[in-house]
């Protein structure tokens, strides 16, 4: 009987391929957000308005409940060897967050008629999820101890 070599992944931590998996399949979308830009621009805001879903579920939910994560867990994963690597949950959470972000903007600049800021902001976002697919860099979770820093020395308000 064949037992399972993985090793359990502790709370609030992921294995780093499930990541760099979805960011794989996130710069194949937006590549192809920015082929559709310059021939079909609605069909291109259809496209990062999926990818803005994408995001907002990694940021709400986490990266195993997103949908990329989801497929990694049910098709990669079980094909992988066992977990070398894991890393926090919070700052990907903040990093899907940021793609939202990028891909809101997109969006918006796309449905405004604005095919250069639609795709400007779809190429940052693109330009973040191939950092981290190819390369391992994630550039929310960079920034994630700058804004959590930021969070805890911000003084509460005053009661009324």
């Amino acid at each position: 009987m064949p037992t399972d070599t993985r090793q359990a992944i502790p709370p609030g931590s992921v294995d780093v391929r499930g990541p760099r998996f979805a960011a794989w399949i996130t710069s194949a979308v937006l590549v192809l957000v920015l082929v559709l830009a310059a021939v079909a621009p609605g069909a291109a805001a259809v496209l990062i308005g999926l990818q803005a879903i994408v995001f907002a579920l990694g940021a709400l939910q986490g990266p195993r409940r997103s949908p990329y994560g989801r497929i990694y867990a049910a098709v990669i994963a079980p094909r992988n060897g066992p977990v070398t690597e894991t890393e926090p949950v919070a700052p990907l959470r903040f990093a899907q967050l940021l793609g939202l972000v990028f891909s809101a903007v997109s969006l918006l600049g796309f449905l405004a008629g604005s095919t250069v800021v639609g795709g400007v902001f779809a190429g940052f976002a693109l330009f973040a999820a191939f950092l981290n697919a190819a390369f391992g860099i994630c550039l929310g979770c960079q920034i994630y101890p700058l804004v959590a820093r930021f969070r805890r020395t911000t003084p509460a308000p005053a009661p009324n």
